[in-house]
Order: structure tokens, then sequence, then C-alpha cells
């Protein structure tokens, strides 16, 4: 299959090369032209140029104003007639955003499916990513034989705006979850236990998850290279209140770690892993 792909941040070029690996043959557009160097891929000029050729496109942006760029900017891909085409979004985008995609798609003769995903750079790569997906399930079934090429595990969650909705509330958990264990680490290490045994006992304790059982080698070697930035966490934790508030529901946890998260830009790390949060908590 030949598909288009837009968007080739740490983990769309995880996923893109994954489709690579699947004998896809991928059109790829990035607004920084250099992030395709070294795939064995056609870079296109612009996003219109994605769609030729292409049955699916994939986006993998950093947030619903990229996402709405790519869209709709001159050369956008809805600047042309491409109806028939499904677009598959990768992002994690703002809720209410995500909804005016859909009708944006719709109006061009496009099938949108939301389908942010659960997981990074490294299972990714394995095709092991959990995915969300809302919208049209005709669109869904047609593509779900590649979506399962990246995905272990497929939800189908119908109705514009749920996947992306319980995408936030998935990183509720993963933000808290991470900052816990940075916690719990600094504490640990105050009280004088070498860090590898401290991990080691979260690991055998309490702490045991996913969220540790990916993160203990950044946190033992601090090599804080980004799989899920700080940036992004802090994103979707700020889209979280956004629904809270449209809830009328206190967002308690969830608050506190956006807030704490915030402060990775202070120390200039945003744009690192987000299991860095740990150098600023040690740092107190």
């Amino acid at each position: 299959m030949h598909a288009g792909f837009i968007g080739l941040g740490h983990l769309g070029r995880a996923i893109a090369n994954r489709l690579l690996e699947c004998g896809h043959t991928l059109t790829v557009w990035n607004r920084t032209p250099s992030r395709a160097a070294g795939m064995d891929v056609q870079a296109a000029d612009s996003a219109a140029e994605v769609a030729d050729g292409a049955g699916i496109i994939f986006l993998c942006l950093f947030d619903s104003t990229a996402v709405h760029s790519a869209l709709t900017q001159e050369k956008g891909l809805l600047s042309g007639d491409i109806s028939g085409k499904i677009i598959v979004d990768f992002s994690t985008n703002h809720f209410a955003e995500v909804t005016a995609f859909h009708e944006l798609c719709s109006r061009a003769g496009v099938d949108y499916l939301e389908a942010p995903v659960l997981g990074s750079v490294v299972p990714a790569s394995q095709g092991a990513l959990t995915i969300l997906v809302s919208g049209s399930k005709k669109a869904y079934e047609a593509v779900r034989p590649v979506l399962e090429q990246v995905g272990k595990q497929l939800f189908f969650l119908g109705k514009p705006g749920l996947a992306t909705k319980m995408k936030l509330i998935n990183n509720l958990v993963l933000g808290s979850f991470m900052a816990t264990l940075a916690e719990a680490l600094v504490f640990g290490e105050e009280v004088g236990v070498g860090k590898q045994e401290v991990l080691d006992i979260l690991q055998a304790g309490a702490g045991n998850s996913m969220v540790l059982n990916a993160k203990k080698a950044k946190l033992l070697t601090e090599d804080f290279s980004a799989h899920f930035s700080n940036a992004l966490i802090y994103k979707d934790l700020h889209c979280l209140q956004d629904l809270a508030y449209e809830l009328r529901k206190p967002l308690l946890t969830g608050s506190a770690v956006k807030e704490l998260f915030a402060r990775t830009y202070g120390a200039g790390i945003e744009e690192q892993d987000f299991s860095a949060v740990y150098t600023v908590l040690k740092k107190g």
C-alpha cells in the first residue's frame, strides 16, 4: 500500500518506519524537511502533495494548531480534491478542535479518523501501540489491517471526540505515575538508598507499572533524550483541565501534576523526555 504521512517528530518517525518495515511505501511531508533524512520515502514539497496517489494519509503532529494548519493552510491537505480518501490522525488533539476536524473533512468528502495512541517511540517501533479510534465505522474497518500493524490493541469508540477525551484521561494516569515515581526516587535517595536499589524496590512493590518499566533506564542513566516530551504531557494535561471545566468536575491530581511539568519550561528542559521531571524534583 502507498500512504501519505505528515509529521516526523519522535513518535511520527517511529510509526512511519514501522509502516515501511511492514512493506508499505510512503510520501511524507514535515515542516522541517531534514526529519526525513535516512528514510526510504518520497519527500513532498507540501501537505497537499502528500495525498497524491495515497488512499490513506496519516498525521502525527504536536497539537491541534499544527493539525489545523496541515489541513487548511495554502497547499494544505484540503486545498485540492481529495474526496474518497481517509485521514488517520494519530495526534493528541484538543477535544473541541478534533470535532471541528471531523466536520472540515466531511465537507471535503474525506473520512477523518481521530486515532490518538497510547505508547511512545519504543512500542511504536515494535507495532505494539494501543490505538483509540473515533469516526466512521466503515472507514475504520477499511484501515484496520494497517492499524493492526502499528497497534497491538485497537479500541473503536465511534463518537467523534470520544477517543481524544479518553486519551487525555489516560494521560492523567501517565503524568501522575511519572511524577510520583520521580518523587519517590528523590525521597529514596535522600534517605540514603542507592538509585538502582530504590527503583528495584519500587518495581517489586507499589511502583511496578508500565511507566516504571519504560522509564527505569532513563532514570538510572539520566539520558533524557525525548521519547515523549515534557512539553507534550504538559499540553495534554492542559487539555484535560479544559475537559474538566466543561464537565464542571474538579481535576485534583491532574492540575497539581500539570503545574509540576510547567516547571520544566523554567528549567529549560521542556523538550526532554517527561521522565526528566525527576531533575526538577531533585533540585527542589
